[in-house]
């Protein structure tokens, strides 16, 4: 493996995204992401006197093992941290899925630390156009889920504008940040954001995150009713099941998934292919069950962290062993396209 030498915030932020994409600890990740914000603002002179006084752990945010990823990197070396992650993580996540992988535009379900993410919505941004999608939906937490620190109507706004900023930074690339939200389904069905914001929003990701052990009667009427919502777009994790992780495992809500599936078809609501590991939401039969219904896809990685916007790949491969047909999948649709059909 032969790698090109990179400046020291690349290095940084490109260990950051391998232990991201590797799920390690999020007390790892964060120490490199800070390292890099921290030598950021410092011109190549100034950071090179810190090499070369070897004071780099002067600066605030940064340790043993960062300030030795940068001084690698300031003398053109490829850090030894970096080389190993490479080897280790830059491959493929999953065997299968390359095909469609490479078909996918964009992401419609991610998070940033504006709730329960672990970074900055214009870093998902960054990541995501060095990744090659064209767009990215930023889908943070509505205001009931506490937990997750959901956005009010007030903060929600506030994070358009900065949807708005990003995109000016950015433009001239060939991508956009799409203004969205996973939105609560709340017991009755409702969704749980006030309609004149969730009008102003380019894309909705609708999602059950609290009792999810109803019963089944109940739960079918509760989702039949986001699904007929004109603003939902997207079923989330439909099931809501974990099968492994260090949040432990949680068995699937019970529904009438053919009355769920046949009311995603009857409005045109795409059902998510939740790309995390820790949810392969919906299961299997549920999956083929969508897709013989007629039902259109979503494969989002519910990322939380940079690195996790690679999740793609183990969604891809579960929609390609199901047979899933790629123009069923909206999010390999021109950005035009999706943002029609995502129109209430």
């Amino acid at each position: 493996m032969s790698l090109d030498p990179v400046t020291p915030v690349a290095a940084l932020r490109r260990i950051a995204f391998l232990l991201e994409r590797a799920r390690e600890d999020t007390y790892k990740i964060k120490a490199f992401r800070s390292a890099a914000a921290a030598i950021l603002p410092l011109d190549d002179t100034e950071l090179g006197q810190h090499v070369e006084a070897e004071t780099l752990t002067d600066l605030p945010g940064i340790g043993a093992s960062s300030a030795s990823v940068i001084s690698q990197a300031w003398r053109g070396q490829i850090p030894d941290r970096l080389a190993s992650l490479e080897q280790s993580y830059a491959g493929p996540l999953a065997s299968g899925g390359r095909a469609l992988r490479a078909r996918l535009r964009g992401d419609l379900h991610s998070h940033s630390d504006w709730s329960d993410g672990g970074s900055p919505m214009e870093e998902m941004a960054f990541t995501a156009l060095e990744l090659g999608h064209e767009y990215l939906v930023l889908t943070d937490h509505s205001p009931r889920l506490k937990v997750a620190r959901g956005l009010s109507a007030e903060r929600l706004a506030r994070q358009l504008t900065v949807t708005d900023a990003v995109n000016e930074h950015l433009s001239g690339q060939p991508f956009r940040l799409l203004k969205g939200i996973e939105v609560d389904i709340l017991d009755d069905g409702a969704l749980d954001q006030t309609d004149e914001m969730l009008a102003r929003l380019d894309l909705r990701v609708a999602s059950v995150h609290s009792k999810l052990k109803m019963d089944k009667d109940p739960m079918t009427r509760r989702m039949v009713a986001a699904v007929q919502n004109p603003f939902t777009n997207v079923l989330g994790h439909c099931t809501g099941r974990m099968v492994t992780g260090n949040r432990g495992t949680r068995p699937p809500s019970q529904f009438d998934a053919k009355a769920v599936f046949e009311a995603c078809v009857a409005h045109d609501v795409a059902v998510e292919i939740n790309s995390r590991p820790e949810r392969r939401d919906p299961p299997t039969k549920l999956l083929e069950l969508a897709r013989d219904i007629g039902c259109l896809f979503s494969i989002d990685s519910d990322a939380h962290a940079p690195g996790q916007l690679d999740m793609l790949d183990y969604g891809c491969e579960r929609a390609e062993s199901a047979g899933i047909d790629p123009e069923r999948i909206v999010n390999t649709w021109p950005v035009e396209r999706l943002l029609e059909w995502a129109a209430p």
